[in-house]
């Protein structure tokens, strides 16, 4: 397990500390991450994403799909009932939970499960007031012309 000194970051940055944290909790708890269900997170364009989970066996149903606090929350819980007797057991149907946690303004937009994939669509949408502007420069003699 290898630890980040992120002291530097603190002391020339004000306001970045949820993602010190973030970064923090990443390289503390990247050992214990589970591998199950395997996903893929797509960027299609600057504002468009794709969260794909493959989760074959399960119907559209077994799934729970959250979003609270910035944070994406999907989960399948399964009850424990086997009512065929396996030779081989390859499929797994476990219960399982995945949380995102997603920047500001990315919001979900859909979510389709089909083929024993499941596909979450997320899009960013950046308010008008946080986007950048031009401004213009007047000339200071418009100015006080137009004052007097």
């Amino acid at each position: 397990m290898r630890h980040i000194d992120f002291t530097p970051l603190y002391r020339s940055t004000v306001g970045f500390d949820h993602f010190v944290d973030m970064f923090d909790n990443i390289f503390t708890n990247q050992v214990s991450q589970e591998s199950y269900p395997p996903f893929n997170i797509e960027k299609i364009d600057d504002e468009n994403y794709r969260i794909s989970i493959a989760a074959a066996g399960f119907s559209q149903e077994d799934f729970s799909i959250e979003v609270e606090n910035q944070q994406l929350k999907v989960g399948v819980e399964t009850a424990k009932k086997e009512q065929n007797s396996f030779l081989h057991k390859g499929i797994a149907q476990r219960s399982f939970e995945k949380r995102f946690k997603l920047a500001d303004h990315v919001h979900v937009t859909s979510a389709s499960y089909e083929h024993g994939m499941l596909n979450i669509n997320l899009v960013k949408e950046i308010p008008e007031a946080l986007k950048p502007r031009r401004i213009e420069i007047s000339n200071p003699k418009t100015i006080n012309a137009s004052a007097a």
